[in-house]
């Protein structure tokens, strides 16, 4: 069974940093992609950023710039570096794990910007 375990949630100042943390467990198979995705009141989940197990890696428009997406394939770990934090970056983070054609989902951890 897979699980996935995320840190790094909290309250930021705007134009502060934060960096996430999500280790995934279990029998996970070499090739794969893990990701954030985040959740805003009363929007749709939306794509962050992911990264392969060939480290190539896809962001939003919104992030591009600011958020930098990196993995320790050793440790199923995959982090989210964010930098220049805005208000509109206020969401709940979710952590992705897609392999072998299923999607594992961590708990969530809530970011809060303050202007």
């Amino acid at each position: 069974q897979v699980q996935l375990v995320e840190s790094g949630g909290g309250l930021v100042q705007a134009g502060g940093s934060l960096r996430l943390s999500c280790a995934a467990s279990g029998n996970i198979f070499s090739i794969n992609t893990m990701g954030w995705y985040r959740q805003a009141p009363g929007k749709q989940r939306e794509l962050v950023a992911t990264i392969t197990s060939g480290e190539r890696t896809i962001y939003a428009d919104s992030v591009k710039g600011r958020f930098t997406i990196s993995r320790d394939s050793a440790k199923n770990t995959v982090y989210l570096q964010m930098n220049s934090l805005k208000p509109e970056d206020t969401a709940v983070y979710y952590c992705n794990l897609i392999v072998l054609m299923m999607t594992y989902w961590g708990k969530g951890t809530l970011v809060t910007v303050s202007s």
